[in-house]
């Protein structure tokens, strides 16, 4: 599903993200990206989608050769990527349920159809009773699933999370987790980058780790 070959990701100055990054993900496996802040995990996930291209190397994600794709193909390639971000880039000016609603405005459903799945994905994450509520409102845990949903309301096959639970309690933090296990129960392929240990040792099935950019284990 998802596949680096020795990429290097390089900033202006010289400084590398990534060096020389090799790993294979399959369809419907649970991983984790762990390491230090710093230690190239967001450089990583962003180069999934194509939000960076790498230096040099190869990144694949089911099959396409995502560094390569033109500008115009990316909406297509992304449609299958469900991305929740530490910048949620909630709408604070709509409520929760517009807010997922909203990725669902360009596709081919109708509006009863865009209406139910947009429900369901709020079922899904405890958010139904909310979906008049402003994300202002919300909680951070809250905060947190309502991103989930607005990601996962396309239904994609790959979900990519960067530090999901970085400004959450314990609590909130493993109840988000047990949301990716289940679609990943489901058949969603799901990458997680974190540096919280504790949620490591209690859902990691595989754990890519890197330091200063390299793939350490």
């Amino acid at each position: 599903m998802i596949s680096f070959s020795g990429v290097v990701k390089r900033y202006p100055g010289g400084q590398e993200g990534l060096k020389g990054v090799s790993f294979t993900i399959e369809a419907g496996e649970f991983a984790f990206v762990a390491g230090h802040s710093g230690a190239g995990k967001s450089t990583l996930l962003k180069l999934i989608p194509a939000i960076e291209r790498p230096s040099s190397g190869a990144v694949l994600v089911n099959g396409q050769h995502v560094g390569a794709l033109k500008r115009a193909a990316l909406p297509y390639l992304r449609r299958n990527l469900g991305l929740v971000f530490q910048d949620q880039k909630l709408l604070y000016d709509r409520s929760v349920y517009d807010n997922v609603l909203l990725p669902l405005a360009f596709s081919e459903l109708s509006g009863r159809e865009a209406a139910r799945r947009a429900r369901a994905a709020l079922e899904k994450v405890g958010l139904l009773a909310r979906e008049k509520a402003n994300p202002i409102q919300l909680s951070g845990g809250e905060q947190q699933r309502l991103a989930i949903a607005r990601a996962v309301v396309n239904r994609p096959s790959v979900l990519i999370a960067d530090e999901p639970t970085a400004n959450l309690d314990a609590g909130s933090a493993a109840a988000i987790l047990e949301i990716f296990a289940d679609f990943n129960k489901v058949g969603v392929t799901v990458l997680v980058a974190t540096h919280d240990e504790a949620l490591i040792g209690r859902f990691a099935r595989r754990v890519l780790r890197l330091a200063k950019g390299s793939l350490v284990e």
